[in-house]
């Protein structure tokens, strides 16, 4: 009688039974380019992608020198081909906007003016007024991504149809089901299917949700961290930033100092490193993860 085989290693099932914290862990990035792409994707999405040879090298192009993270996107339930639709977000501000066209073609992107979108320049699309949550669903890229994004995508997208869009890996695999929050750079962590109706009417009357806000992608990872402890502190659930006038790094303890109605706010906060492990289902080799904790919120 044969043994039953050992269950697969799950990163995000290891994260939760580690208790790792979500504060401070979103991707730092301050300019999005969103290509709709319905196919499947490969591992890596743009190099392994249907996407022409000459899309995916101006996506990769504008990743390495231009400070844009390209990502693909597709409508739940893979929409058959027809004109593309495409997004530039710029979130390195305390005024987040989202820019969003609708192409013939895919090549229609080499025409964009998209250079200057990782400095905050316009590319002159339409402007896209409403929310985007963009649900990572890669599952090529990691299986946690599947298992836990899916689900979590496809009851998003009955509560907000007209907002929800499956996304191509955007980081922190091991804090599936992740969704980005667009045009505000809000990254969110280990939402279940059950979340979906109430976190989708909180960000639509303009409302975070504290409990799965890994944090804001403009800011540094221990800033991210501080600006959700300050806002439990002083039970702040707009999705509005705070304005950040000052940061300051100590070896593991930093500062972050936010002015909030006229009165500013020193967030202390200790950054650890884990242990080395494997933090993503498909690693070959162990890595190490940073925390933080708050050591003291003071008025600056």
């Amino acid at each position: 009688m044969t043994a039953d085989p050992a269950p697969a290693y799950r990163c995000s099932g290891a994260s939760r039974a580690l208790g790792e914290p979500l504060e401070g862990t979103a991707s730092t990035v301050r300019a999005f380019l969103l290509v709709e792409a319905p196919g499947p994707w490969g591992v890596d999405a743009v190099p392994d992608s249907r996407l022409p040879d000459e899309v995916k090298e101006r996506l990769l192009s504008l990743e390495r020198h231009n400070r844009v993270r390209p990502l693909l996107v597709r409508r739940p339930g893979r929409s058959a081909a027809g004109p593309v639709r495409v997004f530039a977000a710029y979130v390195h501000t305390d005024r987040p906007w989202t820019q969003s066209a609708l192409l013939d073609d895919v090549t229609g992107v080499l025409d964009l003016e998209l250079e200057g979108l990782g400095d905050g320049r316009s590319p002159g699309l339409p402007a896209w007024d409403q929310p985007l949550f963009a649900v990572c669903t890669h599952g090529r890229h990691d299986a946690c991504c599947a298992e836990r994004g899916r689900p979590l995508c496809a009851a998003l997208a009955e509560a907000a149809p007209e907002h929800t869009w499956e996304v191509s890996h955007m980081g922190g695999d091991r804090f599936a089901g992740n969704v980005l929050v667009l045009p505000d750079g809000l990254y969110y962590g280990r939402l279940e299917p059950e979340d979906a109706a109430g976190f989708a009417a909180r960000h639509l009357s303009g409302r975070l949700d504290l409990d799965h806000l890994r944090g804001r992608c403009a800011y540094p990872f221990f800033a991210q961290a501080a600006e959700v402890y300050l806002r439990r502190h002083l039970d702040i659930d707009t999705t509005a930033p705070f304005a950040l006038v000052g940061l300051h790094r100590h070896a593991t303890r930093s500062d972050a100092v936010f002015e909030v109605d006229g009165e500013r706010w020193r967030v202390r906060v200790h950054t650890d490193l884990g242990e080395r492990r494997q933090l993503t289902c498909r690693a070959a080799a162990g890595s190490v993860g940073q925390s933080h904790r708050l050591v003291a919120i003071t008025r600056a």
